[in-house]
């Protein structure tokens, strides 16, 4: 069972960083774009989001299981870094929250 919580967390964890850079992504291609046009790009106003619900706290991993998550995820923004998803600035401060 704690192997399915761990994964579950894990999963969390990278779906949550995923949305966080692909949203960021969306707002800076959305103002280049406006900035091309010459005019700034202005929506209806939103609703505020809705609270998002505290992540639940994780077992206590081993040492091997988190250091191998981490390994994990710097692959992934590896990848996103590749695709063109991530400037290098962007990689590096994700990188730096990640091992620091």
């Amino acid at each position: 069972m704690p192997g399915l919580l761990r994964g579950v967390a894990r999963t969390a964890v990278v779906a949550g960083t995923a949305t966080a850079v692909s949203n960021r992504v969306s707002r800076r291609q959305q103002g280049r774009w406006a900035a091309q046009e010459g005019y700034q790009y202005q929506s209806a106003p939103q609703p505020a989001p809705a609270p998002q619900p505290a992540p639940a706290a994780a077992p206590a991993a081993a040492p091997a299981d988190d250091m191998a998550s981490k390994l994990d995820q710097l692959k992934q923004l590896g990848e996103l870094k590749a695709q063109g998803v991530l400037t290098e600035a962007e990689f590096e401060e994700q990188k730096r929250r990640l091992l620091g």
